[in-house]
């Protein structure tokens, strides 16, 4: 079966417009509902969103769409998407929803869903969703209608979960900590868990009003948080994005590291205390072919996969490993968690530097990347770009250009209307002149 609604993560767009309206949430929660709830007994959700003013809408819509075949609703409020995968398995649910757009700004809005291993929901479940909500919905008894109450305290289970995570016996006393969470999920969860093991917090974009989520804050503009490290001196930035799923550090001059430094130095730790199972990282082809490079000459393997987050859990799953994640800042750890999290990796980055005692500028800096370009072309409702000819032609030629001096990586994203055009290569020129050449053919032919 083929999916419409959903793309790489989840079902997402503009609030108030197709697919994300309440009339459409409210058919999603119905056909999950109806695609999780088997047989008789008590059934249950739990649903967490973000701080967009969209969410209380679409919370609503949800759980309306739940109840109405008999599910019963846990209302999380305000938590990370990484919370909802952890507490849908800790609180034994049948499934659990995230209400978010992870880092896209605050007119857009989406929804995850997570099955009750905690674990992201694979395309074949998804499609048989969008089938459910094409048909006909079965609805519960009037005796069967689901109940929907909140939990106060689901945010600080997450939290006290996330502190087990770091090593016994040591603290964040005497590190200053630029936390910044985008005015997102983990507003109060990020910050509450760094001053709770020691930590001298700086924090930025902790003061969501619902429409400045991910505004000149988080990991898609750490420019801000940078700043911060700077002004006030502190050791290391930490920045999330809105849902706290991905995260970039920022050492102390305010140079941003990405997600394959944040891998390389995790990888190699684990390697080096035989906890990194075979001895394999699992990464998208986005990932540099410096991180490649790096861990082969330490006889470690990087496995490639699609990007999103999900196809790296999926082969992390399939191949039996532990680590891996994406260079946009999804580090996925499945020791501890079932998807990426910003504050995991962000607490795991900071243990290495008080076990170390080394600056964050020297642990960012595991291997030296080879020059690398992302330009995006944006394209109109309908339109297919890539299958021109004039397009097709301009990345066969630039392909042949690279050959035996770099790799190109053409996409469309998953989440926003946007081509995506990658290239690496020794020769900066000839990487800057292929990027831009392509993007020309894109935008000619999206007008």
């Amino acid at each position: 079966m083929t999916r419409k609604l959903f793309g790489t993560d989840g079902v997402r767009g503009r609030a108030n417009s197709h697919p994300m309206t309440a009339e459409m949430a409210l058919k999603l929660g119905a056909a999950a509902g109806r695609y999780f709830r088997r047989g008789h007994g008590a059934h249950r959700v739990v649903i967490g969103k973000d701080t967009r003013l969209s969410g209380y809408m679409l919370e609503n819509a949800m759980t309306a769409g739940l109840t109405s075949t008999g599910m019963n609703v846990l209302l999380l409020g305000p938590v990370p998407t990484p919370a909802v995968g952890y507490l849908t398995r800790s609180m034994r649910a049948d499934l659990g929803v995230m209400i978010s757009a992870s880092h896209n700004p605050h007119q857009d809005n989406g929804i995850k869903f997570f099955g009750p291993d905690g674990f992201k929901l694979s395309d074949e479940a998804e499609a048989e969703i969008e089938a459910i909500v094409a048909g006909e919905i079965g609805l519960a008894l009037p005796e069967e209608i689901g109940r929907a109450r909140r939990i106060e305290d689901g945010r600080g289970r997450y939290q006290e979960f996330v502190k087990t995570t770091f090593p016994p016996g040591l603290t964040l006393e005497g590190l200053k900590v630029v936390i910044d969470c985008a005015n997102g999920a983990a507003y109060k969860a990020a910050p509450e868990v760094l001053w709770e093991l020691g930590a001298t917090l700086i924090p930025v974009g902790v003061s969501p009003n619902g429409t400045n989520i991910n505004d000149r804050v988080g990991s898609t503009h750490p420019q801000t948080a940078a700043e911060a490290v700077v002004a006030h001196g502190a050791h290391v930035g930490i920045s999330l994005d809105g849902d706290a799923d991905r995260v970039m550090i920022l050492d102390e001059t305010g140079a941003v590291a990405d997600g394959d430094q944040i891998m390389a130095l995790l990888a190699a730790r684990w390697a080096d205390e035989g906890k990194l199972k075979g001895g394999t990282l699992v990464a998208t082809v986005m990932s540099n072919l410096g991180l490649e490079r790096f861990l082969g000459a330490k006889g470690l393997h990087l496995e490639r996969t699609a990007v999103g987050d999900r196809y790296v859990v999926e082969a992390m799953r399939r191949g039996g490993w532990n680590l891996g994640g994406e260079q946009s800042g999804h580090i996925v750890m499945t020791d501890y968690a079932t998807t990426g999290d910003g504050l995991l990796a962000g607490l795991h980055f900071l243990a290495e530097m008080v076990r170390t005692g080394k600056k964050a500028s020297v642990l960012v800096r595991q291997f030296e990347t080879v020059p690398q370009l992302l330009k995006n072309v944006r394209y109109g409702e309908g339109q297919r770009p890539l299958d021109h000819d004039t397009v097709k032609a301009t990345i066969a030629a630039s392909e042949a250009r690279l050959t035996g001096k770099g790799r190109l990586l053409i996409r469309k994203s998953g989440t926003e209307p946007l081509i995506r055009v990658m290239a690496e290569c020794e020769d900066r020129g000839l990487l800057a002149e292929v990027v831009d050449e392509i993007v020309f053919a894109v935008q000619k032919a999206a007008g």
